[in-house]
């Protein structure tokens, strides 16, 4: 009686649903009036803010001196001692704690530059500093252009930028030179809209802190899951590759095998289970061609749109890493390419990743640059081939767009996320069932990642039982390791 309840309801929402559909349809016809879409049914899509990522600045280690050496060669070359700074009763006064950054003369060396502005400059080797800036950072940063310091302008979360104000750079006089009348004569109005300096961005982000392998701890274990592992290969199979919702995976479970679980408690199950697989997906050893490309989709979590980045080996057809990020910035572009940078023991020296004109790669290229990991950035940019580049890496970027849609027919019947965590826990199933389960046209029907082990099993529910137990295996050989 309950199964024939349930199919009852459901044929009956399948009927309100296309009467809906088909009222909307005689509106739009009959009165011309476009329905209003609910909020968040599509994300909202601008263009790109243009930006251009300069090359990097010159790196230039401060030069230390010793004021007992330069008092000490006075005296020699003078016959006198150089005597300390005078001072007159409407002096502005030194703090006696300060002293040169630059060669460490005591403060009866110091006097004030420019009244109470805060500037001081020694008498032995005439250094001019900021109280506030007191000399001490590991590199002074050079234009590559003029070779003069660059001056720091904003603080942001993540990053501060630096700006060369010399008017005569070469760098300056090229791009304002390359103005037309009509942008000069825009200059004048408003010159915040036009980039004539050079530019540079010093990360604060902690590379170390990238490296650690972070996924969203849960409360619970692997022996929590009270289901049979049949059980659980099903409830995997139906939510992950059919890609049912977890309410639609519960009620198959009720109507087809008699087993009542909760969608809540299939919410609980890949939580955990995600937890286990993430460090096996993210390290295992997989054989790489040398073809990558990125780009980020939208999926929806608490009814409002996040951001996911894929980057995929286009020849073997594996997902290297899936960031879930509320906003599309270049946070979540460096931890992607961390993520494909991990799968490499060495990088290689032609590593060049084919994305599209989001200037967020570039940051996230200019950081790995400032740690000294270097590859290629290549970006196709709009929807025709109207330059060599596009012509050339058009294909990359078909690919990477099909496996977005693969991942929007999974995902779309689960109607977003209620949680971050739901969100992250999907996703690395997803990633999971793709490099290690799923087959591939492409590929003569074998997964991209074949492993005999799983290959040999009869079926689905058994393979996943049969990764799950591979995963903590793996997972237990790092952490001896």
């Amino acid at each position: 009686m309950t199964s024939l309840s349930t199919q009852l309801l459901s044929h009956l929402f399948e009927i309100i649903q296309y009467q809906s559909e088909f009222i909307s349809f005689l509106m739009r016809v009959s009165f011309k009036v476009p329905l209003k879409k609910a909020p968040f049914d599509e994300p909202v899509r601008k263009d790109y803010q243009k930006l251009k990522v300069d090359d990097l600045p010159i790196l230039e280690k401060p030069t230390f001196l010793d004021f007992k050496k330069i008092v000490a060669d006075y005296l020699q070359e003078h016959g006198k001692i150089l005597k300390p700074v005078a001072r007159r009763l409407t002096s502005t006064p030194v703090p006696k704690q300060l002293c040169c950054p630059k060669c460490l003369a005591p403060s009866k060396y110091l006097y004030a530059n420019n009244g109470n502005s805060g500037q001081f400059k020694c008498k032995v080797c005439s250094f001019l500093f900021n109280q506030k800036n007191r000399y001490d950072k590991d590199v002074i940063l050079k234009c590559p252009h003029c070779l003069k310091s660059l001056e720091k302008k904003k603080e942001r979360k993540d990053f501060s930028l630096y700006k060369c104000t010399y008017k005569s750079c070469s760098y300056y006089l090229n791009k304002k030179k390359s103005m037309t009348s009509q942008e000069k004569k825009l200059f004048k109005k408003d010159p915040q809209s036009f980039k004539l300096h050079y530019i540079y961005r010093s990360f604060s982000l902690d590379f170390k802190s990238l490296a650690q392998d972070s996924p969203i701890q849960t409360k619970g274990c692997l022996s929590k899951i009270h289901a049979s592992p049949q059980t659980l290969g099903l409830i995997l199979t139906y939510y992950v590759n059919y890609g049912l919702s977890a309410r639609r995976t519960a009620a198959l479970m009720q109507d087809v095998h008699g087993l009542k679980i909760s969608y809540q408690t299939i919410l609980n199950y890949t939580s955990i289970l995600q937890a286990h697989l993430k460090p096996f997906v993210d390290h295992y050893p997989y054989q790489l061609s040398n073809q990558f490309c990125g780009d980020e989709t939208y999926i929806k979590v608490k009814g409002k749109w996040h951001y996911l980045v894929f980057f995929f080996d286009a020849v073997n057809k594996i997902i290297l890493s899936s960031p879930i990020s509320k906003h599309r910035d270049h946070v979540v572009a460096i931890k992607a390419i961390h993520d494909v940078l991990i799968k490499f023991e060495e990088i290689p020296e032609d590593l060049n990743l084919v994305v599209d004109g989001n200037p967020i790669y570039l940051l996230a290229q200019q950081y790995f640059a400032q740690n000294d990991f270097n590859f290629d950035i290549t970006q196709v940019i709009g929807l025709t081939n109207e330059d060599e580049v596009s012509r050339e890496y058009r294909p990359l970027k078909q690919i990477i767009e099909r496996l977005n849609r693969t991942f929007k027919g999974s995902y779309r019947n689960t109607y977003g996320f209620g949680s971050q965590e739901g969100a992250v826990a999907f996703t690395t199933l997803f990633v999971a069932f793709f490099n290690f389960l799923r087959p591939h046209g492409a590929l003569e029907g074998k997964s991209p990642v074949t492993i005999p082990e799983l290959s040999q099993l009869p079926n689905m529910p058994a393979r996943w039982i049969r990764l799950i137990s591979m995963a903590q295996n793996f997972t237990l050989k790092l952490q001896s390791a």
